[in-house]
């Protein structure tokens, strides 16, 4: 689903969303971008993964996700303890409302499509498509749990990566002029690619990546594990140590002109075979997005310093939003 011609389809509806999101947004006033990008994000996943157009089941279905993904964001979601305590009232009762109203939403659209066997290029289809090795389809249940995961993994994380992006160029005054000027002359995308993966290097919105449990006694870079204990490796540290990426804490595009990122050196989606399965749905979503705003808007800095981050369920973001300023550019641009 996230490969090769799938993932081409998908180009024109990220930019249609991303056209309709961005112009919406307000001119010349001091902007926390980062609940914007949520939105937009959240829009791409409800049109490129459930399929849905505009009309009231998207809105519908857009309130409850928005509301069940702000609670998960609470760090009062963290104390089942009080949740106890509480038997069921307050945030934690509307949280089940809203969580059975989405999988009713979620259960009358692939009834829908099952009946209808209406074709498409979103993942709902795909899933639908699918077969387990024995022949036979997936169920409701499993079908559910992988949109919800889907939602989930590639909501907040794609958001947050592109507003460390936007906090990162407002700051970086020639990196902006450089990648303003390849969209503008329209010369392909390879240093708006290496923007991305700058950012994704400079801050890895999980920073800690790609858990990997030990099944037999091994050795890894001079220590000893045994059996049955987890290994976590740290993307922030390792995008960080000078022996890998000179001058680390530089916000520095040019480093991956010079060369592609590693497999085992640059690890914002983990590494390896198990590397995270929307790592290209996010890639292109946010070149998309950037290519979008920075096309038709001048991006200005809103504040005197770069933001410091801070932790939002398991990401992390910038703590003050992404503060900037649009000016919308002359047409003529």
């Amino acid at each position: 689903a996230f490969h090769g011609e799938r993932m081409t389809r998908l180009v024109g509806l990220m930019e249609e969303v991303a056209r309709e999101e961005v112009e919406g947004w307000p001119r010349g006033e001091r902007l926390t971008l980062h609940p914007r990008l949520q939105a937009l994000a959240l829009e791409v996943i409800l049109r490129a993964v459930f399929g849905l157009d505009q009309g009231q089941r998207l809105d519908s279905l857009r309130d409850r996700l928005t509301a069940i993904l702000e609670f998960g964001s609470n760090p009062i979601s963290l104390m089942p303890p009080l949740q106890r305590l509480l038997g069921g009232r307050g945030p934690w009762k509307r949280f089940d409302e809203h969580s059975r109203e989405t999988d009713a939403i979620i259960a009358g659209l692939i009834e829908e499509r099952r009946a209808g066997g209406v074709a498409g290029d979103d993942v709902l289809t795909m899933l639908l498509e699918a077969r387990h090795e024995d022949g036979t389809e997936m169920t409701h249940e499993e079908i559910r749990d992988e949109l919800m995961t889907l939602l989930v993994a590639g909501h907040e994380t794609t958001a947050s990566e592109l507003a460390w992006c936007f906090a990162r160029l407002s700051h970086e005054p020639a990196v902006l002029e450089r990648l303003v000027a390849e969209i503008d002359g329209d010369r392909g995308e390879e240093y708006l690619t290496a923007t991305v993966q700058e950012t994704l290097r400079r801050r890895p919105v999980l920073p800690n990546a790609a858990p990997r449990f030990v099944k037999a006694p091994i050795e890894v870079g001079g220590w000893s594990y045994p059996a049955g204990v987890c290994l976590v490796p740290n993307a922030y540290l390792v995008h960080h140590d000078p022996e890998i990426y000179p001058d680390p804490y530089s916000f520095r595009p040019e480093r991956f002109l010079e060369g592609a990122p590693g497999t085992y050196t640059w690890i914002p989606f983990g590494g390896g075979r198990r590397r995270c399965i929307g790592a290209n749905f996010a890639l292109l979503e946010m070149r998309i997005v950037l290519r979008t705003v920075l096309a038709a808007n001048q991006l200005v800095a809103a504040g005197g310093a770069t933001e410091v981050a801070r932790r939002r369920a398991i990401t992390i973001s910038p703590a003050l939003g992404a503060e900037a300023v649009l000016e919308r550019r002359p047409v003529a641009a």
